[in-house]
């Protein structure tokens, strides 16, 4: 049985249930929404780990659930549960279950996509880069810091520059401007990434497993994502990545510990791969609606395969139009 959790509405989620759905496969949905119909419980002893997950009516013994996706929002932000004082027994028991569930995430024999503690390389881009130069990928000239002049020196040294967040919280990618210039003393209070602009096209590639979904983007803004909203557009298309730089993403998200990631890359125009950031949660839908790249088949695939003793085979994809709850022991 394969378990997802999140807002069922959630795209990347929604696509997954129906990629699993056209497969008839066997899963069940942990509905964030509706936490106060569900308990969870689980207990490590000489036995092994035991436990079961109640959604509903329905009583499911965590042996039976070979596969786990999850995209679940942050549980205090919950309509149900934002509302209600910090000491409500309902926030602290959502919390609660939340928790517990992350834990038996980590510990579990079932297949995480993905577990928290490998996801913690994208808490740190210092560290991830670490990781990502070890595969093989350039990383642009890099400076992070809270010294002005430092910046400024850098500026002098290596030209356009941009700058973003160096933890895991999403960032608006921007060039640094003599307006920023004029602020760059704010950085004293909270140090700043900042990198050397590197010249060419912006490739985001989706693993999943041993498929490979490599993405094309033509814009007119620094940060893609953003363009639209300052009057710039983007333009999406599948391609096939060279088989060496497929087989580079596929190891690199291996070896953090991932069998699902978002690759940030840009391809120089003398041919180099730069590689920006390893996303371990992506939002793939943008990319999968306006490609028709079947990620969320790949990800159904890899959850199904769970069940299997033969791993999944490597592809590239070109495009295609209440009980009382008990915690962790």
């Amino acid at each position: 049985m394969i378990l997802l959790a999140g807002i069922p509405s959630e795209t990347p989620l929604r696509l997954v249930r129906e990629a699993l759905d056209a497969r008839r496969a066997d899963y069940r949905l942990f509905n964030q929404r509706k936490v106060a119909a569900c308990d969870f419980a689980f207990h490590i002893d000489d036995g092994g780990l035991d436990g079961t997950l109640t959604l509903g009516s329905e009583r499911i013994a965590l042996g039976d659930i070979s596969a786990v996706y999850h995209r679940m929002m942050d549980d205090s932000r919950l309509p149900e549960v934002k509302p209600l004082a910090s000491d409500a027994p309902a926030r602290r028991r959502t919390r609660a279950l939340h928790d517990a569930l992350y834990r038996w995430f980590e510990v579990a024999s079932a297949r995480i996509v993905n577990r928290s503690d490998p996801q913690g390389s994208n808490m740190s881009k210092p560290f991830q880069g670490q990781i990502v130069r070890r595969h093989g990928f350039d990383i642009p000239e890099t400076l992070i810091s809270n010294d002005p002049d430092a910046v400024r020196a850098f500026h002098a040294e290596h030209g356009p520059l941009i700058y973003k967040s160096i933890s895991g919280v999403r960032s608006i990618v921007a060039e640094l401007d003599v307006t920023d210039r004029d602020r760059l003393e704010r950085i004293r209070w909270c140090p700043v990434q900042f990198q050397q602009r590197v010249a060419g096209t912006d490739i985001r590639v989706h693993v999943v497993g041993e498929d490979v979904h490599a993405t094309e983007i033509a814009s007119d803004g620094v940060d893609y994502r953003y363009a639209s909203q300052h009057g710039g557009c983007t333009d999406l298309s599948a391609i096939k990545l060279p088989d060496a730089i497929a087989e580079r993403c596929v190891a690199m998200t291996a070896a953090m510990g991932l069998s699902l990631s978002g690759i940030d890359l840009r391809r120089a125009p003398d041919g180099r791969y730069y590689c920006f950031e390893v996303n371990p949660s992506p939002a793939f839908s943008y990319y999968e609606l306006d490609t028709g790249q079947p990620i969320a088949a790949s990800i159904a695939a890899l959850l199904m395969a769970a069940s299997l003793d033969s791993p999944p085979v490597r592809t590239q994809s070109a495009g295609s139009p209440p009980a009382s709850l008990a915690t962790a022991s």
